[in-house]
């Protein structure tokens, strides 16, 4: 599988074009120049053409120790990576100084180069596809993402490609395997994957988020920056930790409902929303001189609703003066604010430096098993009748509620039924009773639990 990279000036329709080459919307689309910053990465399919696609931030020409330098930094790290380049242009503007300036780059580099002009729908873009032939990169394909014209062109020069591409792989691999049983033995191995850990960072804007996957990850992934709402787009990093594969999830920061303005603010916080969706455990980054803000509980509690396990973690933990003092209080805070996930996990870290980052992964790890437990439903119901004897359900109508059975009906987060005739009718002061009992004594902290209560009797049992 060859890696294509998507690259041009801003406002070009590049993410458009990554979106329909993966059929899926991941990638932000709006008419703002400059809404991609990072680069996203998904497997596309273009017909029986299976391949890796990068979608990168605009080339501009930055200056030095701005915000566009490191976002053409990420985009140098695409090119790298990539097997081969798609320099797409807008063929309704035309060749322009910018266009012919980062032709000019590409071409003196190693990787192989495709032209593309979008927005070739209808006739207006007529004059700047053969403006494209200036740009000395040879026959442009013309395009239209939005629309899915010109599709069979591209296929046929990524056909071509691949072509040369997989022969000069089997030549370069022959001298690494000794016989067939060797490549046999290596395809089996590649295709041998465990299920990947999917996790989502997030929190408010500004409180390190992208610094904090960069750290993990070891590289400079992401952009990062002293600047709020730098990342836009939910950018899923893969990874490995352990032997074991992640998916991590870097999200846009996501202020109080009444502060989010403008249409690209709130597509990016329904991006981070849908990507903790994608996720199996979220780790909430709250900012440690400013925290646990009436947002960062909101979040928290949006995630519990969601069914996510959480770890919390307090970034920029350096700057507290008396740190014992500020973590019992942190958890004060959070036991009264947030009781339907008591016991979560509290990890405090330095996103920038490194510092006590090495205890989150572990505390996820154990959190996303937690998250998957189930208990057997005869240990639940032996339960359950020492916590009604213990505390008999109330009174409806001048009648006992009796629960009769109970058992676990979901994982990913654990989630019970109860059967009960007068089931819909138990106080809920009462449910939250027993769900305090599940995470007491079945050791259950920090992750949602759902109880459901079932109208029907022991369906096991004919009465």
């Amino acid at each position: 599988m060859f890696t294509l990279a998507i690259v041009g000036r801003p406002n070009v329709g590049k993410s458009t074009l990554f979106n329909r080459l993966v059929g899926k919307r991941l990638a932000l689309v709006d008419d703002t120049p400059g809404v991609t910053r990072d680069r996203r990465e998904a497997d596309a399919r273009l017909a029986d053409l299976s391949f890796r696609v990068i979608d990168t931030a605009g080339l501009e020409e930055p200056g030095d120790g701005d915000l566009q330098r490191r976002m053409r930094e990420q985009t140098d790290r695409a090119i790298a990576q990539a097997d081969i380049c798609l320099l797409l242009i807008d063929a309704r503007a035309g060749v322009t100084p910018l266009d012919t300036h980062f032709a000019r780059l590409l071409r003196k580099g190693k990787t192989p180069i495709l032209l593309a002009a979008n927005k070739c729908e209808g006739g207006a873009g007529q004059q700047g596809l053969i403006d494209a032939y200036s740009l000395g990169i040879g026959e442009p394909i013309p395009l239209s993402a939005e629309h899915g014209q010109g599709l069979g062109e591209l296929y046929d020069a990524l056909a071509d490609f691949q072509e040369t591409h997989t022969a000069t792989q089997i030549e370069g691999q022959q001298d690494e395997f000794t016989s067939a049983d060797d490549v046999v033995d290596a395809v089996d191995a590649e295709n041998t994957t465990d299920p990947t850990l999917k996790i989502a960072i997030v929190g408010r804007p500004n409180a390190g988020k992208s610094t904090l996957i960069n750290q993990l990850i070891g590289e400079e992934r992401l952009l990062a920056g002293p600047e709020a709402g730098l990342t836009r787009d939910s950018i899923a990093v893969e990874w490995e930790w352990s032997g074991k594969p992640v998916r991590l999830f870097d999200t846009a920061g996501m202020r109080k409902r009444a502060r989010v303005s403008g249409k690209l603010e709130k597509l990016a916080v329904a991006d981070a929303k849908r990507a903790m969706g994608f996720a199996e455990v979220a780790i909430l980054l709250i900012d440690a001189t400013m925290p646990f803000e009436k947002q960062d509980l909101h979040i928290a509690d949006m995630i519990a609703r969601e069914g996510r396990a959480m770890v919390i973690a307090v970034n920029k933990w350096d700057l507290i003066d008396y740190p014992q003092d500020w973590l019992k209080a942190l958890r004060k805070r959070l036991d009264e604010a947030l009781p339907q996930i008591r016991g979560v996990p509290l990890i405090t870290l330095s996103a920038l430096t490194g510092k006590g980052v090495d205890k989150l992964l572990p505390a996820v790890a154990k959190m996303h098993a937690i998250w998957n437990k189930r208990i057997g439903t005869a240990k639940l119901n032996e339960w359950l009748s020492g916590m009604t004897e213990r505390h008999p359900p109330p009174l409806s109508q001048g009648r006992r509620i009796k629960l009769r059975y109970m058992t676990q009906v979901a994982t990913r987060p654990p989630t019970f039924a109860v059967f009960s005739p007068k089931g819909q009718e138990l106080p809920g002061a009462y449910a939250r009773y027993l769900i305090n009992g599940l995470r007491d004594d079945f050791d259950l902290p920090g992750v949602p639990i759902r109880l459901r209560m079932r109208r029907r009797s022991n369906p096991y049992v004919d009465e």
